[in-house]
C-alpha cells in the first residue's frame, strides 16, 4: 500500500528518467525533491514540470542531490558512469535510507544497446556496496522515459522489484502501485537485479524497431500481487 507521508529524493532528477518518476510520484501524492549536481538546473526543471502539468508547487522542490539525498525514499536515475562518484560522496546521508537504483549499466554501440559487466554483478549490486548502510531496491528499469514525462497517461506495465529487505520491497512496490496503471511485482533477492537491467536493452532495443515505448507487463499473476 502506497505510504503518502514519504517524502522522495531523485538523485539526477534532471535526466529523463529521473525528471519523469519525480513528475508522476509528485503527481501521485508524495513529496518529491528533485537533486542535481547543479542545483538551479533542479530548480529550473522543476518549474517546467510545474507549469507543463499543473503540479501543486509544494509536491516537489529542486535542490543538490546531497539534500534530495536526505528524504526517506532515495531514487538513483543518474547514468550508470556517475553511480560510483555520487554514491561514494553520499554513503553517509543514506544509511538506513530505502534506496531506490533504476540505472541501467548498458552501452550503445552500431548494434544498438548491450549489457556493460561489472564484476559480475548489477548496477544495484553495485550501489548495495557503495552504501552498506542502506536498504537497496531494484526497480523501475523498464520503465521508458518517454512514457512518464512526455506523455501524462496512465502508465500500463509492470515495475519488477528486487532486494533482500522486505520491508523495503513493499515500500517500493507501493510507489509503482501509486501511479496509475503501474504495478509493482516483487521478484526475488537483490542477485536478481543483474538479468532484469540486461532485460532493459532488448526493451529499448523493440522500442527503437517499432518507434514505441513499450515497458514489461507480466501475465498469469493473481489480483493481490
Amino acid at each position: 500500500m502506497a505510504d503518502r507521508s514519504l517524502t522522495v529524493g531523485v538523485l539526477g532528477g534532471t535526466g529523463p528518467q529521473g525528471r519523469g518518476l519525480g513528475l508522476r510520484l509528485a503527481s501521485a501524492g508524495y513529496r518529491v525533491v528533485v537533486g542535481s549536481r547543479v542545483p538551479q538546473r533542479a530548480a529550473d526543471t522543476v518549474a517546467r514540470l510545474r507549469d507543463r502539468y499543473d503540479v501543486d508547487v509544494d509536491a516537489m522542490s529542486g535542490g543538490p542531490n546531497r539534500e534530495a539525498a536526505d528524504s526517506d525514499v532515495v531514487i538513483v536515475a543518474v547514468p550508470f558512469d556517475g553511480v560510483q562518484p555520487l554514491i561514494e560522496s553520499i554513503a553517509d546521508r543514506l544509511r538506513r535510507k530505502i534506496v531506490v537504483s533504476c540505472v541501467n549499466r548498458l552501452g550503445f554501440d552500431e548494434h544498438g544497446p548491450h549489457p556493460i559487466p561489472v564484476d559480475e554483478r548489477s548496477a544495484t549490486e553495485l550501489i548495495a556496496g557503495l552504501a552498506p548502510g542502506a536498504r537497496v531496491v531494484g526497480a523501475f528499469h523498464h520503465v521508458p522515459a518517454g512514457r512518464l514525462a512526455d506523455d501524462a497517461g496512465a502508465v500500463d506495465m509492470d515495475v519488477l522489484v528486487t532486494g533482500d529487505d522486505a520491508d523495503a520491497c513493499d515500500v517500493v512496490c507501493g510507489l509503482a502501485d501509486a501511479i496509475p496503471g503501474m504495478r509493482g511485482v516483487r521478484v526475488g533477492p537483490l542477485r536478481l537485479s543483474r538479468p532484469i537491467e540486461e532485460l532493459t536493452a532488448v526493451v529499448l532495443s523493440v522500442n527503437k524497431r517499432y518507434g514505441t515505448t513499450a515497458g514489461v507487463r507480466l501475465t498469469g499473476l493473481p489480483d493481490d500481487v
